[in-house]
């Protein structure tokens, strides 16, 4: 038989006969379990992509790739570390920082937070700060004018806007006649900055390098220089030939180090989540093991005869692998429209459910971003798409061997 009879022999068999429209109904279940299955595969997969996506994204906006510190933990001249770094072809830009911790006061509301001390001018060749401010600008840090700028939910939190003034405490204590008291200083609020993620937006402030050092007592000390690289994922190697081509011992790190513990998880998260949902695709394929051994009992006179005109074995088993074929088919196309529709319109289906029930699918204080993402991955769908066809084609090769075996003259003498 040639493989255009067969497949039309294979649409026949699975659209069955008006006495036993049961297989009908089965070929239809079957169908439906392997679109849910893939399409709740394709759904999961991306938001677990886009968790990582935008956790990447968000992180690097304010972390640097890398960065250098001195092995003392005070980098003078740094000027002159930042100029030596940019030499490297693939480093695009070097500014220098100073961090410290501190209260917030405003009133009677206060918050713990890190201040980083920066170089307005260098830190947005580092950084995306700038273009995450929602009021102010960056710019409005300058040598010795005080200024902060505040994430939006601390701002929130303390109730303050541009122009109110707060008081930065810090651990360090000064001396006084009357004893040790906590180093302070008041600040101007010059801009308040929103990233989307509650542990910069609420823990993290900037302020002028040169106010960080006066308040720090460190002179002309930096703790280090963050570094731009032009390939993200050569951060490690980069920093590393960097730190070598400086006099003296040094501390490096890159984003792929101060995080390592989130992305691994969540390539864990998505690798679970892959297996556990892939069972669910493999009880759908299953099912139609069902369906052509029902058919292949329905059929075997029908087999008897196309085996008496000559129908050859293979021709056989080509039937009932195209017959399987086509649920998988059918069901993966399904699957694979209806889960990238869901995906790529997640955003707006979860907010019209939110704005209905009234409540927030994602709370930003647990998950660090409070929007649900999504990054819909080709090689993803490829993979799913062939990983299913496969178990399609390994459920349906046990009815279609029996299909084979059928001995034409048994049937036939009991027909």
């Amino acid at each position: 038989m040639k493989t255009i009879q067969e497949m039309w022999v294979a649409k026949r068999y699975l659209l069955s006969s008006k006495d036993n429209n049961f297989i009908s109904l089965i070929s239809a279940i079957s169908i439906f379990g392997i679109t849910i299955a893939v399409s709740v595969l394709i759904i999961v997969l991306s938001v677990v992509n886009g968790f990582e996506k935008e956790l990447r994204e968000k992180l690097l906006s304010v972390s640097a790739h890398a960065n250098i510190e001195d092995s003392t933990g005070t980098m003078e001249n740094w000027s002159f570390y930042t100029e030596k770094a940019k030499e490297h072809t693939k480093v695009t830009s070097a500014a220098p920082y100073l961090n410290g911790k501190g209260l917030v006061v405003m009133g009677k509301k206060f918050s713990g937070i890190e201040f980083r001390g920066i170089e307005s001018t260098l830190e947005e060749t580092v950084s995306n700060i700038e273009t995450e401010m929602i009021s102010g600008t960056l710019h409005s840090l300058k040598k010795d004018e005080f200024n902060i700028i505040l994430g939006s939910d601390l701002a929130n939190h303390l109730d303050v806007v541009i122009g109110d003034k707060v008081i930065l405490n810090i651990a360090e204590s000064i001396a006084t006649p009357m004893g040790k008291f906590p180093r302070s200083k008041i600040f101007n609020v010059s801009g308040i900055f929103r990233i989307g993620m509650y542990e910069f937006d609420r823990r993290l402030v900037f302020i002028d390098l040169s106010d960080a050092q006066k308040l720090l007592n460190k002179n002309s000390f930096v703790d280090g220089i963050r570094l731009s690289i032009n390939d993200i994922y050569q951060s490690g190697n980069v920093v590393r030939e960097v730190a070598l081509s400086f006099d003296g011992e040094f501390l490096i790190n890159d984003w792929t180090r101060n995080h390592v513990n989130l992305f691994r998880s969540i390539q864990i998260t998505k690798s679970i989540l892959f297996v556990i949902l892939l069972m669910a695709v493999a009880v759908a394929v299953f099912n139609i093991i069902s369906t052509l051994v029902m058919v292949v009992n329905e059929k075997q006179s029908d087999i008897a005869i196309l085996r008496t005109l000559g129908a050859k074995p293979m021709s056989i088993l080509k039937i009932f692998l195209n017959q399987g074929s086509i649920i998988g088919f059918l069901g993966i196309s399904l699957g694979v429209f209806i889960g990238t529709f869901f995906t790529l319109n997640l955003v707006e289906i979860v907010s019209f459910f939110e704005n209905i029930f009234d409540f927030k699918v994602l709370a930003a204080d647990v998950y660090f971003i409070s929007d649900l993402p999504t990054d819909l991955r080709w090689i993803d769908i490829v993979k799913i798409s062939a990983i299913t066809f496969l178990l399609t084609i390994l459920a349906t090769l046990i009815p279609a061997m029996n299909a084979v075996r059928t001995n034409p003259s048994e049937v036939l003498r009991y027909d």
